[in-house]
């Protein structure tokens, strides 16, 4: 799922302590299917990595720039799956 940007981060600008809180604040108030475009001045891999942790399958991730100087990232909020409702339900958990 892409989706233009709802907006843009560039935390480029911002004390490195306060980046990953600013992002996750901006993206967790957003509406599925949209995103945010992050910009910064590195490879942002370990807030993928933190992502994967706070927001498993809610998320997805797609480079729109890659270096060496300016990393662009659209990150998108998509719908949590649920596999009772896609039919997916291996019926382990008892329809819980």
């Amino acid at each position: 799922m892409k989706s233009a940007p709802s907006s843009i981060v560039d935390v480029r600008r911002l004390e490195p302590r306060f980046r990953h809180a600013h992002i996750f604040s901006t993206f967790a108030a957003l509406d599925v299917g949209s995103a945010i475009e992050l910009v910064n001045d590195h490879d942002p891999r370990p807030l993928y990595a933190q992502f994967q942790s706070q927001w498993p399958d809610r998320f997805a991730w797609n480079y729109l720039e890659q270096g060496p100087t300016v990393w662009r990232v659209a990150i998108t909020k998509v719908p949590a799956f649920d596999a009772h409702a896609s039919g997916g339900c291996c019926g382990g958990c008892g329809g819980a």
